[in-house]
C-alpha cells in the first residue's frame, strides 16, 4: 500500500471516529422529553377520558378570569415576575445564572412597559415558542419548554387574568449577560433542541388522576426546571428526571420514587401536605425557592389536584443519589466519636449559643415539631447548602402561630455559618457537609 493510500485511510478512520464521537455527544445532549418515560400519548382531541387540562372541575363553571387566576397560581407566574418589594407581576426580579443576570419582564397590562399591547397570538407565541412580540427569542429562564405543553385555552385564560389586574408602569432593568450569551439569536438553536412546541398528549392507558397530575407537574408547575439536573447546554437531562439539582444556591431535592433519597418512603398524605405548605413531621417543610413556589401557587391547589400530582410522581422512575443516602432518623451512639475526628469546634459553640434551645442536643425539639431536626432532608444533605441558607435567611413557620426560625445571616460570619452547618449535618444527618466560608458567601443574597 502506498504512503498516499495509508494517509488517506488514516484520515478516513479519523473522520469516522470524529463522526461517531460527535453523534454520541449529540445524542447525549438531546435527552428524552419530559414525558418520554411514559411512552407516546394521543392527541387531546382523540382522548376519550376526562379532560386533564384546564382548571379543576370545581371551576369549570367559573368565568375565564377565575380560571386564569387558578392556572396562573399553578404556573407560579407571580413569584418570577415580582421583584422583592415590588408590585405583583410588574417584573424586575433578578435571576443570577452562570452566564450573567436576567431580569423578569413586566407582565401587567401596561402598554409601554408591560404586555398591554400584546394580542392573543403574541401571548400564545411567547408562552408556547419563547418568542416575544418584537420577534426576539426569550431566554429559557422563562420555562417555555414546559409551558409549551399547555393548551391554547389555558394560556389565554392566564392572559385574561393578567389583563384583569391593575396596570403597573415599570421597566425591568436591562439584562447583564456575558458574551456570547447576550446575543439572543443563539437561543434559537437551544429552542430547536430543547423546546418541542407541542401540546400535552394524554395517555389513554393511564388513570384520569395520572393524566391530570402529568399536566400539572410537567406543564403548569414545571417541576422539572428545578428538580431535574441540566446538561452542558443547560437543557433538562431527563435521563436523570427529578433526581434533584442546585437552584439559586439551594438544593432542589430528588422527587422520584427512590426510597432512600426520593419520595419512595413518603405517604401520599405526606407529599400532598408538603406541597400545600404544611410541616410534615420527620420530613420538614418547604424552604427557599420551594417555599416561594408553595406560597406563590402550590398551596392554592385543590385537594383533587394535589392527589393527581402525587399519583403522577409515584410513577416517575426512581433515581438513586449516592451523595444523599437515606436520612438518619436519630443520633447513633457512635456519632459523637465519628464527629470528633473532623468537626469544627466553633460549630458546636454556635449551636450551643443559638440553636440548642429550640432544636435540642438530640435534634428532637421540646418546643415544636417544626423545630425537630432529625430526619429532615436539609440536615441529611451532604452538601449542607440548604442548612446554611436557612441559617442565613431564617424560615417562617408553616402556618399562623407556628414556630419560625430567625435569620442569623447578619449575626455570624461566613466562616461561622459554615462551621455550624457542618456541625448540624454531621451530628444529625447521614453524612457531614464540608462547607467553606467561600461556599457560604455564594449563598448570601
Amino acid at each position: 500500500m502506498s504512503a498516499g493510500s495509508r494517509l488517506r485511510n488514516t484520515a478516513l478512520a479519523l473522520l469516522a471516529v470524529v463522526a461517531v464521537v460527535g453523534a454520541s455527544v449529540a445524542w447525549w445532549m438531546l435527552p428524552p422529553r419530559a414525558l418520554g418515560f411514559a411512552g407516546r400519548g394521543v392527541a387531546l382531541a382523540a382522548y376519550r377520558g376526562a379532560d386533564p387540562t384546564g382548571a379543576p372541575a370545581a371551576l369549570h363553571g367559573a368565568d375565564v378570569v377565575a380560571r386564569g387566576r387558578y392556572l396562573a397560581k399553578a404556573a407560579d407566574c407571580q413569584m418570577c415576575h415580582t421583584a422583592r418589594g415590588g408590585a405583583p407581576y410588574a417584573g424586575g426580579l433578578a435571576f443570577k445564572t452562570p452566564f450573567g443576570t436576567i431580569y423578569s419582564p413586566n407582565i401587567t397590562a401596561d402598554g409601554p412597559t408591560g404586555i398591554g399591547g400584546w394580542s392573543d397570538a403574541d401571548f400564545l407565541r411567547a408562552v408556547h415558542k419563547g418568542i416575544g412580540k418584537d420577534g426576539r427569542r426569550l431566554y429559557p429562564a422563562f420555562p417555555y419548554e414546559a409551558y409549551t405543553l399547555m393548551t391554547d385555552a389555558d394560556v389565554l385564560a392566564i392572559k385574561a387574568y393578567l389583563f384583569s389586574l391593575p396596570k403597573v408602569r415599570a421597566e425591568a432593568p436591562p439584562n447583564a449577560l456575558k458574551f456570547p450569551f447576550n446575543h439572543r439569536e443563539l437561543v434559537t438553536f437551544w429552542a430547536l433542541a430543547y423546546s418541542p412546541n407541542a401540546r400535552f398528549r394524554p395517555h389513554p392507558d393511564r388513570s384520569a388522576d395520572w393524566n391530570r397530575g402529568a399536566y400539572l407537574v410537567e406543564a403548569l408547575a414545571h417541576c422539572g426546571d428545578c428538580h431535574t439536573p441540566r446538561n452542558l447546554a443547560q437543557g433538562l437531562d431527563n435521563r436523570r428526571k427529578f433526581a434533584g439539582a442546585p437552584i439559586q444556591g439551594w438544593r432542589a431535592y430528588n422527587i422520584t420514587s427512590d426510597r432512600a433519597s426520593g419520595l419512595g418512603d413518603w405517604s401520599d398524605t405526606e407529599i400532598a401536605s408538603y406541597i400545600s405548605g404544611q410541616h410534615v413531621l420527620g420530613r420538614g417543610s418547604a424552604s427557599g425557592p420551594m417555599a416561594e413556589a408553595v406560597e406563590g401557587g402550590l398551596s392554592a391547589l385543590t385537594p383533587g389536584d394535589l392527589k393527581a400530582i402525587v399519583a403522577y410522581l409515584r410513577t416517575v422512575p426512581a433515581q438513586g443519589d449516592r451523595e444523599r443516602p437515606e436520612p438518619r432518623r436519630q443520633i447513633a451512639s457512635d456519632r459523637p466519636k465519628i464527629m470528633a475526628a473532623h468537626y469544627d469546634v466553633r460549630g458546636r459553640q454556635i449551636f450551643e449559643q443559638a440553636c440548642a434551645t429550640c432544636h435540642a442536643w438530640s435534634g428532637v425539639s421540646p418546643l415544636s415539631p417544626e423545630a425537630t431536626l432529625t430526619g429532615l432532608r436539609a440536615v441529611n444533605d451532604a452538601s449542607g447548602a440548604n442548612v446554611a441558607a436557612i441559617v442565613i435567611a431564617g424560615q417562617p413557620g408553616s402556618g399562623p402561630g407556628q414556630l419560625s426560625m430567625p435569620a442569623f445571616g447578619s449575626a455570624y460570619s461566613d466562616t461561622e455559618i459554615a462551621a455550624v452547618a457542618n456541625y448540624v449535618t454531621a451530628r444529625f444527618g447521614a453524612s457531614g457537609s464540608r462547607l467553606s466560608a467561600a461556599d457560604v458567601s455564594k449563598l448570601r443574597p
